[in-house]
């Protein structure tokens, strides 16, 4: 029988780090959870509505939360400048408005900040908006893969791994195929390996997207 463990949290405390970092009783942990979740949901929408490339493409490779008792620091790692409010001075004050109406907090106050880095194709959520915009754009979902393969190479990578499940290129019958290269270590604890989930919305159906890519060894 196979026993899958999402790799993220197999690895939480050695190789990987949670990105929300709060504390609370039990009893108000789902209303913490939830709070995260619409800030999130939040600041996503509105960079969808204010960016200037093509649609589904967002750049955002993770969104961290630190919740103090009279402070919400949100730190966005984006991977495109030109994404998020370019040319637009009061861009990151409007989204903190946006994000403070959302979930009514009066106590706190909301910081955002916003940091680029480098190599955005070394992300495993960026390679997905990719592949999404791709695969919407009636691209062949094999050209896809080798495309987002070479861009990721590109990164000095060891190895990464792609799986995508459902009504492939239209087919009536939904499928599953895969393609990896280089290694990659699932069972290594020490393996840093970044894994993402998303879900792709077709005009024949919904597609689910996997990606692994292995970056190195401690």
């Amino acid at each position: 029988m196979g026993q899958k463990i999402n790799p993220l949290g197999f690895r939480l405390g050695t190789t990987q780090n949670h990105h929300s970092f709060w504390f609370a009783q039990p009893k108000n942990f789902s209303v913490g959870l939830q709070e995260d979740e619409k800030i999130r949901n939040c600041i996503k929408n509105y960079v969808q509505e204010n960016k200037r490339i093509s649609p589904g493409f967002e750049g955002i490779a993770r969104i961290e939360i630190q919740k103090r008792i009279d402070l919400i620091q949100v730190i966005i790692y984006i991977g495109f400048p030109n994404l998020l409010m370019e040319g637009r001075t009061r861009g990151i004050e409007e989204l903190q408005m946006n994000v403070q109406k959302e979930f009514h907090s009066v106590n706190r106050r909301l910081n955002i900040a916003i940091t680029r880095i480098e190599k955005p194709y070394r992300h495993p959520n960026i390679l997905a908006e990719y592949m999404s915009s791709q695969l919407r754009n009636r691209v062949s979902f094999r050209k896809a893969m080798k495309r987002a393969i070479e861009l990721t190479e590109q990164t000095d990578t060891k190895g990464m791994q792609i799986k995508i499940a459902g009504r492939i290129d239209g087919k009536e019958i939904a499928r599953v195929e895969w393609i990896r290269e280089g290694r990659v270590p699932l069972q290594t604890i020490r393996a840093k390996i970044d894994h993402c989930s998303y879900t792709i919305r077709t005009i024949h159906g919904i597609l689910g997207l996997k990606i692994w890519i292995f970056g190195n060894e401690e």
